[in-house]
């Protein structure tokens, strides 16, 4: 065994021999305790919704845009969805949409990237895997968080991609992955792409989320909302795998089936049963409800519906939740905290409180690195 004189006398003679040939000797060969560090082969990709990348019409026309013709969204053929969108909805739509964005932008930008950028920086205190974050509309793409991650890491072998959304919907969690695989494959990049699956059942997930609830709940309240983004009733039946099951019965989401690995009604049902069933909540304390709808045939009952009726039936004072987003954005601030308390309110309501997204929850951040495994 060569001793750490020796070794040190070794680097020494070295250096001398090599100084003759006026040949730099790189530090690391003679530092004993200074190991090459392994190149990194793996990062994770946090992917989000997407913003408008400002307030200004244009911005926020060119978003509707991109996110009303996904096919995955209005799931319609491609020149009535056309029609539909560019000539009907995003001309009415992108000035009042700006409008509405005004009203919840910071200075930093737009909530729901801030805070994707701000969960990406609690992640990377706790992990040296590399992570970047991307957007299924707008900016940054996957392609660009690709090009940075490689350019970074050129010996890079496997993107894990989360999805940052809990449950399974061919307008949120399928459309994203597709775009991301899309991206991959039109570039060839050299690494895979690995894909983490809708998570909300997931136990370090459903304890923070109880976790980040819990401290409302010292207050004196009535009752508590789920307020989940709505789908149409047909993407539930297309993502029916059995081509049977899905709201064929009124029972449907409690019978099992294969057809709950992507069944969004059935896995928001049971992000809330597992959450208040932690909590302790009676049932007849909670319910669940469906906002955003954009036409008929949505899942029911829809929110804004609800919180016109609520106060008529003795709930004056009123917790509301979107578990449907783990960052604040649009939907919950705009729509929830402003227009929802505006309604509840109006309609005869005492007190109206809801309840924050996860965000940067110190109890999310580490669920994150348990489903990852980063």
């Amino acid at each position: 065994m060569i001793s750490v004189n020796s070794l040190s006398f070794l680097c020494h003679n070295t250096r001398s021999a090599m100084n003759a040939f006026l040949l730099p000797l790189p530090d690391y060969i003679c530092t004993h305790n200074n190991i090459m560090p392994e190149p990194t082969k793996k990062a994770l990709l946090l992917m989000n919704l997407g913003s408008p990348d400002s307030t200004e019409v244009s911005d926020v026309r060119r978003y509707l845009n991109e996110f009303l013709m996904d096919a995955r969204v209005i799931d319609i053929p491609y020149i009535l969805r056309t029609i539909l969108v560019k000539w009907l909805i995003v001309p009415k739509r992108a000035h009042n949409s700006a409008e509405a964005y005004r009203t919840i932008w910071t200075k930093e930008g737009s909530p729901l990237i801030v805070l994707t950028r701000q969960l990406q920086e609690a992640l990377q205190q706790q992990t040296s895997v590399p992570i970047e974050i991307a957007m299924r509309y707008g900016n940054p793409s996957p392609a660009q968080a690709y090009e940075r991650l490689l350019k970074a890491h050129p010996q890079l072998e496997e993107v894990i991609l989360l999805p940052l959304y809990p449950h399974y919907a061919m307008s949120s969690f399928e459309t994203a992955v597709e775009y991301a695989k899309k991206q991959l494959a039109e570039k060839s990049y050299p690494f895979k792409l690995s894909i983490i699956k809708p998570f909300y059942n997931e136990p370090h997930y459903i304890h923070a989320l109880a976790e980040n609830i819990r401290p409302w709940l010292a207050q004196e309240y009535d009752h508590i909302l789920f307020s989940y983004h709505g789908v149409p009733g047909r993407h539930i039946r297309k993502s029916d795998t059995t081509g049977c099951h899905c709201l064929q019965s009124a029972n449907c989401c409690e019978t099992p089936s294969p057809a709950h690995a992507t069944c969004y009604r059935h896995q928001v049902f049971e992000t809330t049963r597992l959450v208040t069933g932690e909590l302790g909540i009676p049932q007849d304390k909670y319910s669940i409800s469906f906002q955003s709808r954009l036409g008929k045939g949505w899942l029911e009952p829809f929110t804004d519906i609800r919180l016109t009726e609520m106060p008529k039936e003795g709930i004056k004072k009123l917790l509301i939740l979107c578990p449907a987003f783990v960052s604040d954005c649009l939907e919950t601030l705009e729509e929830i905290e402003g227009r929802g308390r505006e309604s509840f309110m109006n309609a005869g309501g005492e007190s109206y409180k809801m309840i924050p997204c996860l965000n940067t929850h110190p109890l999310w951040v580490q669920a994150v690195r348990e489903i990852t495994g980063v």
